[in-house]
């Protein structure tokens, strides 16, 4: 697999910009780092050819969409197999409660990141993950009361 492309300040200052404001207009973006359309576009090519930009998305509200209950739900298990991870992972990502999975080092084995519209529905996707996965040890649910920092922009 080759190593992705050195990033100089430029690209940063782009990679800045667009996960301020991915609608941002080429020609905005060209001329706040200083360059014109095309040299800019070729950059942000690169980029995305190389894997750097994954995409570019609409951020919204959870609240706003129905969906403002957020719970964090550590999972223990009892099968490290290569079959059990694959089918886990399969299986989470079939679950679009499931906004992210992490797979921890430490006492927990992986992490989940769920957004619900209310109790009931964590209680459904709870018993439908309980169904589903079979081998989990432990299940911890833990419930945001409050929202204090939110961002998507890595600190480049």
């Amino acid at each position: 697999m080759p190593s992705p492309p050195e990033l100089d300040s430029t690209d940063r200052a782009i990679l800045r910009l667009l996960q301020k404001d991915a609608a941002l207009s080429l020609a905005a973006i060209a001329a706040e780092v200083g360059l014109t359309p095309t040299p800019c576009w070729k950059r942000i090519r690169r980029m995305e050819t190389a894997g750097i930009i994954t995409g570019r998305v609409t951020l919204l509200d959870p609240a706003k969409v129905g969906l403002p209950l957020s719970v964090f739900v550590a999972l223990e298990i009892g099968d490290h197999s290569a079959g059990w991870i694959e089918a886990f992972a399969k299986t989470v990502s079939e679950m679009p409660e499931v906004l992210e999975c992490w797979r921890m080092g430490g006492d927990v084995d992986y992490l989940l990141r769920v957004a619900v519209e209310d109790m009931p529905a964590y209680d459904a996707f709870y018993r439908r993950l309980t169904a589903t996965v079979p081998g989990l040890r432990n299940v911890t649910s833990r419930f945001a009361m409050e929202r204090v920092k939110a961002s998507t922009a890595l600190p480049i």
